[in-house]
Parts: C-alpha cells; sequence; structure tokens
C-alpha cells in the first residue's frame, strides 16, 4: 500500500487534516471517522486491512482534535461534523468517481456516521459502526447534572485487553487527556436526540461491532440506537434530503443489519486481542455488500 498523504480542507469551523492512505486500483472507498479525543492516525491498521482489501481510504481529524484546527476537543454541533465528513467523501469521490463509499465510524464517530446515513444515505452502499456512540448512552445526562465536569480523562486499559493499546493511547501527544469540556456535552446530547429522532437507515447494510465488556459505550444502550436505526424505517427529511436525507435513498422493508458481539472485548475492537476475528468479519460484510 502507498504511503499515508495529507489533504487540508476548509471546514466548518476552520481547516481539517485528512489523512489518505491511497490504493492504485481500489474497488471501493472507504472513509474512517475517529472518536472523541483521538485522531485518524491511530486508525492507520484498520487502513492497512481495508487497502489490502480494495479501498482507498479517507479520515478526517475532526475539528478540534488531531491536526485539525479548533480548540481542543470542543464540538459545537455535531450536524457540521457531519458537513465535515461529506466534504472528505466528496474529496474521496472526485479522485475516484464511480467506486462504492463504505463509511466507518468508531464510538463518537459512529454517532457521526449514522447521523451521516440518516442525511446522506442513498450516497453510501455500507455503514460500519464500531462501539458506536448512539441510544441509551447515560453519560451526558450524568455530567451535565454536576455543576463541574471532574476531570476523569479516559482510562487507557478500558480500550483493549491489549496492554500495548492502552500504552500507545497514553503516550500519544495528539491525543487528548484532559477532561470533557461542557459545550461538547451538550452537543453528544443533542446529537444523540437528533440520531434517535432521525429514524432508520431503509435497506442501507449495517454491521454492528461492540466489545461485550465495553465499559465507556455500554453495549445494552447501544442496541437502542443500532437496532433503531437498521429497522428500516426511514430517516428525517431534513436540510440534505437532496443529498440523499431519506435515509438509503428512500429504499422500503425491513432493514440490512448484522451485528458481532465479542466476547471480553473492550472499547476499541479494532485494537483488541481479537482483532484478526474483528477485520475478517468487517471484510466478510463487505465482500457480501459489495457483490450485489
Amino acid at each position: 500500500m502507498a504511503d499515508t498523504r495529507e489533504h487540508v480542507l476548509t471546514g466548518t469551523r476552520g481547516t481539517l487534516c485528512v489523512h489518505e492512505w491511497p490504493h492504485a486500483r481500489p474497488r471501493y472507498l472507504a472513509v474512517l471517522v475517529h472518536g472523541y479525543g483521538e485522531h485518524a492516525g491511530r486508525y492507520a491498521e484498520v487502513a492497512g486491512v481495508l487497502g489490502a482489501h480494495g479501498a482507498a481510504v479517507y479520515a478526517p481529524d475532526h475539528m478540534g482534535h488531531g491536526r485539525s484546527a479548533g480548540e481542543r476537543v470542543v464540538v459545537e454541533d455535531f450536524e457540521d461534523v457531519v458537513t465535515d465528513v461529506h466534504a472528505v467523501a466528496d474529496l474521496a469521490r472526485a479522485a475516484h468517481p464511480g467506486l462504492p463509499l463504505v463509511l466507518v465510524g468508531h464510538s463518537m464517530g459512529g454517532l457521526i456516521a449514522a447521523r451521516y446515513a440518516q442525511r446522506h444515505g442513498a450516497e453510501l452502499t455500507a455503514l460500519v459502526l464500531s462501539g458506536p456512540v448512539i441510544g441509551a448512552w447515560e453519560l451526558p445526562g450524568r455530567l451535565l447534572a454536576l455543576d463541574e465536569i471532574p476531570d476523569t480523562p479516559v482510562g487507557p486499559a478500558a480500550l483493549s485487553r491489549d496492554p500495548a493499546v492502552g500504552a500507545a493511547y497514553a503516550a500519544d501527544p495528539l491525543v487528548w487527556h484532559g477532561p470533557m469540556k461542557r459545550p461538547t456535552v451538550e452537543a453528544f446530547a443533542r446529537s444523540l436526540g437528533a440520531v434517535a429522532a432521525g429514524g432508520g437507515v431503509g435497506r442501507l447494510p449495517v454491521l454492528w461491532l461492540h466489545g461485550a465488556d465495553d465499559r465507556l459505550v455500554p453495549l445494552a444502550g447501544s442496541r437502542v440506537g443500532v437496532e433503531r436505526l437498521g429497522s428500516g424505517g426511514g430517516a428525517d427529511d431534513g436540510e440534505d434530503d437532496s443529498d440523499g436525507g431519506g435515509g438509503g435513498g428512500g429504499r422500503a422493508g425491513g432493514g440490512d443489519l448484522t451485528e458481532r458481539i465479542y466476547p471480553g472485548a473492550r472499547h476499541e475492537v479494532f485494537r483488541e486481542t481479537n482483532r484478526a476475528e474483528v477485520f475478517a468479519d468487517v471484510t466478510g460484510f463487505l465482500d457480501r455488500v459489495l457483490a450485489r
């Protein structure tokens, strides 16, 4: 696979750093949507797997994250982040017109990816959600009830059973190791509500990956949101209806939801001790979808 390239785009709140893992003759496009407090550079292994599978891979650092502009970890409106990810998808499609597009979102990135599918579902061939922050995620409500948000950063051990993953996370200067910020927590609460109200994504194939021992984004809470999203009902007809609102282009009937729950796995299944199994599940799912 070729070396990583970087692009600079004008995002909704300043410049965006976009990572590209090129492919000489791709058969599909993959856009990776990273989680809270991290950055797209942590997804090099995922990009390598998808590249070997035939994808040209793109991934932005979200506003306030990584090498993109903005106050660290401040997101005032996740609708803006969805718009930024859409700009990245446009970049990918301009370089490789006509190829299928797959969106892969982890944690907070799963929230963003789910909302993207509601707004632009007709543009997608598949949606992959890893430990997604959708459904009944209780953390925002608990934090907003406090006068001051406590300085309790993510514990590295919660990420994976592989201790090297936590060590690398703790040592990464582009990862945010401080407290959550109130505007972002408020935006999480609003966006959870928007995804809940946005409906399903029609017949868009959805793969849901989750660690059974995920304590950051508990399985049961995400299930509420994932099952609603993959129910096959139409999404909202908001501002972006002309670009694919209506979830999956208005396709009727039941949804196409595949779930993979990994016993003992923690939050970051792409970096878990059984990640070879996880990657095989992803590529197998994509083989089925792309063969249609």
